[in-house]
């Protein structure tokens, strides 16, 4: 029986019939007109869908696995690469073994290029790509939790309701990411906490830690020894621009205004493909060392996760001119300032806050230790 079915990404043999149900899905091929061809008239949609269609049943015919659908989703990354960053940096990814099963848990900025940057990284280094976790409030549209479950996600049940449901939901999960590590030996790619840090203060969620436990606390083996089993590795995603960054601001200025933020139905899904389209300047992404043994609270574990998220956060040019506008300097980043002056004037205190906040927290806690 397969305990993991309504969480777990499609498996080899379903990606044929879960590919045709796609093209014959009206809101994915509506999806893809209305992002590709926005500027057409009306009167061609009819022509527009059966192109498309076409299209479409043409590259499914040549994808008969994940390994496959996973190619084509590299060629588009390559392409954004190209035309949404100045360069992608990739730091200690030499430190990984092929053989082995990680946990990368990472600082969350956007919604899907954190972990396709990840993936990305370890495609070119020969690596496993990731099976990637994804909340539930992601996948209102059905067509969206196919592709992602083609891509090797699984389900984050964040819409449980009630005591019971939600701890038989973090059951499941502890009990799927420990089968993937020490079954199967396949990556893990999970955020540090719930929602993308959208103030760019970085801190990990302790229930996370927990969450990992559970399936081996029932085992009764020891907080130390299960968290090691796990192969833990921080990981620090730095971009030099947001993409969502003023919509970010909006949201936080909002709830500091008014204590409230009504998303629209598919605000989410608006965020995925703008951080997919974005401008982004420099991408760092550096891979952490395994948290080995030794560390024997949730919290003790936590303190290790940041310690090494907050200080291995490659600092940006940006970072360092919002820091300096903050303090009333002049800033000799003409590019930032250009950009400031695109932001909402209400917004701009929370921008700055938002970009000099990863430096701030890194010199807190470099001068804590010295």
């Amino acid at each position: 029986m397969d305990q993991f079915h309504d969480i777990r990404p499609y498996n080899d043999d379903e990606v044929a019939e879960v590919l045709h149900n796609l093209v014959e899905t009206p809101d994915f091929v509506n999806t893809i007109i209305g992002f590709r061809f926005a500027q057409w008239p009306k009167f061609l949609r009819g022509p527009l869908v059966f192109g498309v269609k076409f299209a479409l049943k043409r590259q499914i015919s040549k994808i008969t696995n994940i390994h496959d659908f996973q190619s084509i989703v590299a060629n588009y990354m390559e392409r954004m690469i190209k035309t949404t960053t100045s360069n992608v940096e990739y730091r200690g990814i030499e430190k990984l073994d092929k053989k082995t099963g990680y946990l990368f848990l990472s600082n969350h900025r956007d919604i899907a290029m954190d972990p396709a940057f990840v993936n990305y990284g370890l495609y070119l280094a020969g690596l496993n790509t990731v099976r990637i976790a994804i909340g539930d409030n992601l996948l209102r549209r059905p067509f969206v939790s196919d592709l992602m479950r083609l891509n090797k996600s699984f389900i984050v049940k964040r819409s449980a309701n009630g005591i019971r449901e939600m701890m038989a939901a973090f059951g499941q999960l502890s009990g799927y990411i420990t089968h993937s590590l020490m079954q199967d030996q396949c990556n893990i790619w999970i955020a540090q906490k719930e929602g993308r840090a959208k103030d760019g203060l970085d801190q990990t969620d302790p229930a996370i830690i927990k969450m990992f436990y559970m399936s081996q606390k029932k085992e009764k083996k020891p907080f130390a020894e299960a968290m090691a089993n796990l192969k833990i590795v921080p990981v620090s995603i730095s971009y030099e621009y947001d993409p969502c960054a003023f919509d970010k601001a909006n949201e936080l200025h909002q709830k500091s205004t008014t204590g409230n933020y009504e998303k629209a139905e598919f605000e989410d899904i608006d965020s995925i493909k703008n951080g997919i389209v974005g401008q982004k300047g420099k991408v760092v992404v550096t891979f952490g060392d395994v948290i080995k043994d030794g560390f024997e609270t949730p919290e003790e574990f936590v303190a290790e996760v940041d310690r090494q998220i907050i200080t291995y956060y490659a600092i940006q040019s940006t970072n360092e001119a919002a820091l300096a506008l903050q303090k009333g300097e002049s800033s000799t980043d003409s590019a930032f300032s250009s950009y400031l002056e695109r932001c909402p004037e209400n917004l701009r205190e929370t921008v700055l806050a938002m970009y000099a906040n990863p430096l701030k927290q890194q010199q807190k806690y470099l001068n804590k230790q010295s």
